[in-house]
């Protein structure tokens, strides 16, 4: 770990037609991290000129792009894949430093996102149209094309991750890109740019900006040249960015909160059930937007499931990141501390019973220890608001009929959980959730290849698989006569 903190962190800046742009003579946001409460760096924040800058260039960029073939584009995001893989332990240390995630998590992350790289680097040349059956010297044509310049933002929660997944699927369509990732986590997104401008990406095509969220959303959002919004993070936030993107009808992707349901039949594998369900749940320190959640658990297992959860989860050795032996490492700013308070307050305050954890660590750093809930009353807040860290809270159920009532009454609908042995009634419950993504028996959910996204208040449209680069294209029919 002292290895790791002797090395120096990135010099942070933001990328504007094909310019790096320090933080010398601007507002700065200082980048902290999460595991010492030390200040790692300063963050340049984008002015309105600096916005209008990135959309020109954007647009310049855009006509030149989509000119390209899917060869090219392919080309420079397979080159890229392969430099992120070579520059994978830098850049997963300086992601753990600045986010607080474990190093192992970090250096999955990367592979993950050179992996989504190589699979658009294919499948830009799967953009397929059609020819349609018309009389003699007639033609009809369906023809699919880059919707234009996109306005992405992208959270702290997966900082190699989310900026890939907003850079990958636009420029294999051939779209130009304006990405505003999270202040929190800086360095992360950097990397991934800058893998991407030296395998050739041309000036312009991508644009990398900081700023605060609001200025910079209502900026970019209102100007004409960009075409689609493609935005991950709150519900609450989603919405307003929606009511904005409105205003110029430009086509949206909107990944949003969950508050993932658990369904744990009496018929599951328990000890494997517990074993994966900790895992998933520590992962990130819960700051994950499908993790595992609201936990129903069928009662003649019940007690037995809170029993073995707790004892595995309270073993989970939580400290620095960096630390080889760290399960789990720190929340990512003292906010997400603060809000596991609450949570935990108000669901005891209401009947719940603690049955470990519950309280923030003390000493440097924004960590939480893993609590785990049980008997939780409907009505806690907790029980209706995502909480967005490693706190797990359980419900008895009965019946199949009672558990997908309480699994599908929020108004959310990411990602929901379930284990059983039984093949019937695990499709079954596949059937009956409403979410956009549904684990049996795993609670890993993200694929290159596969759509990740939610439905209900939880958003709409899918990143990765062909679902995602479809995302950015328009259609286009031509009919001559």
């Amino acid at each position: 770990m002292a290895d790791y903190e002797a090395e120096p962190y990135p010099k942070l800046g933001m990328h504007i037609d094909g310019e790096w742009i320090g933080a010398e003579g601007r507002r700065i946001h200082q980048v902290v991290d999460p595991a010492t409460g030390a200040v790692l760096g300063d963050l340049p924040l984008a002015d309105a000129a600096d916005l209008d800058r990135a959309l020109d260039a954007a647009k310049r960029a855009y006509p030149l792009w989509r000119a390209t073939t899917p060869l090219e584009r392919g080309a420079v995001l397979r080159k890229a894949a392969q430099l992120l893989r070579d520059r994978a332990d830098m850049i997963a240390r300086n992601a753990t430093r600045e986010e607080g995630k474990t190093i192992a998590e970090t250096r999955i992350e990367v592979m993950g996102s050179a992996n989504l790289f190589d699979f658009y680097a294919e499948e830009a040349r799967r953009v397929y149209g059609r020819v349609l059956v018309r009389p003699a010297g007639q033609r009809s044509l369906v023809m699919h094309e880059p919707v234009g310049p996109v306005a992405a933002f992208a959270p702290w929660n997966f900082p190699i991750n989310n900026p890939a997944r907003k850079l990958g699927a636009p420029i294999a369509a051939g779209c130009s890109v304006i990405m505003k990732p999270a202040e929190e986590a800086p360095a992360s997104a950097i990397a991934v740019v800058q893998a991407l401008l030296d395998a050739g990406l041309p000036r312009g095509v991508c644009q990398l900006v900081f700023g605060v969220p609001d200025e910079v959303s209502r900026h970019l959002l209102a100007s004409p040249i960009i075409r689609k919004l493609s935005f991950t993070g709150s519900t609450v936030v989603g919405k307003h960015l929606l009511k904005l993107a409105a205003e110029t009808c430009k086509r949206t992707t909107m990944e949003l909160g969950g508050h993932a349901p658990v369904i744990i039949f009496d018929d599951c594998d328990l000890e494997k059930t517990v074993e994966t369900l900790a895992a998933g749940k520590i992962r990130n320190a819960g700051q994950v937007c499908v993790s595992p959640t609201r936990f129903y658990v069928q009662e003649a297992i019940h007690d037995r499931f809170v029993e073995a959860f707790a004892a595995r989860i309270g073993k989970t050795q939580v400290g620095n990141g960096l630390d080889a032996t760290s399960n789990m490492g720190p929340m990512a700013n003292p906010r997400r501390p603060a809000a596991m308070e609450q949570f935990v307050a108000d669901a005891i305050a209401k009947g719940a019973r603690l049955r470990t954890g519950g309280e923030a660590i003390e000493g440097d750093g924004f960590f939480w220890r893993p609590t785990v809930l049980s008997d939780v009353p409907v009505e806690a807040r907790i029980m209706n608001e995502e909480p967005f860290g490693p706190v797990v809270v359980t419900a008895p159920f009965r019946t199949f009929d009672e558990v997908v009532e309480q699994a599908n009454r929020l108004p959310y609908g990411l990602a929901a959980f379930a284990f059983t042995e039984n093949a019937r009634r695990a499709n079954l419950i596949g059937d009956a959730i409403e979410a956009g993504m549904v684990g049996i028996n795993t609670v890993l959910l993200a694929a290159p290849d596969a759509p990740f996204g939610g439905v209900k208040e939880s958003g709409h449209g899918s990143e990765d698989g062909p679902e995602g680069l479809a995302a950015c294209l328009v259609t286009k029919t031509i009919h001559q006569h």
